[in-house]
């Protein structure tokens, strides 16, 4: 299949598809007589794979990572485990850290009276204080 097809039926943009490609992270397909790629089913497999996994904050260095122990199917799967588990502490302190910057901004909105001198402006002044 060319490159478009694979896209679509991947659900992913052609530019995806050949950033991937230069990457490393699909194999580089066969080339036809005409110069065209000609991309296979494991590849619709291997990007939706990817696409899944981003979906799930994976970095690309992560799927990578990932992929790798995909093609160890006969292993055990405590590896993939333990990968997984770092990303789920990884998301939990991010939603920690982003619930503390929502609630500091939520005070600086509540402190601000939204009208008035900026030289008098609690925004400002919470950021342009010094607290080392």
């Amino acid at each position: 299949m060319k490159i478009g097809e694979l896209a679509k039926r991947a659900d992913v943009p052609i530019d995806t598809v050949r950033y991937y490609e230069r990457e490393g992270l699909i194999p580089p397909p066969i080339r036809r007589a005409s110069g065209y790629r000609d991309y296979v089913d494991a590849d619709v497999d291997r990007l939706r794979f990817m696409r899944r996994a981003k979906g799930l904050g994976f970095t690309l260095h992560e799927i990578r990572d990932l992929l790798s122990l995909t093609a160890m199917s006969g292993d055990d799967m405590a590896a993939l485990n333990a990968q997984t588990q770092a990303k789920l502490r990884d998301v939990e302190e991010r939603i920690h850290s982003l619930t503390r910057i929502r609630e500091a901004l939520k005070s600086l909105v509540t402190a601000c009276p939204g009208h008035g001198a900026l030289d008098r402006c609690p925004i400002l002044a919470a950021l342009s204080e010094d607290r080392t």
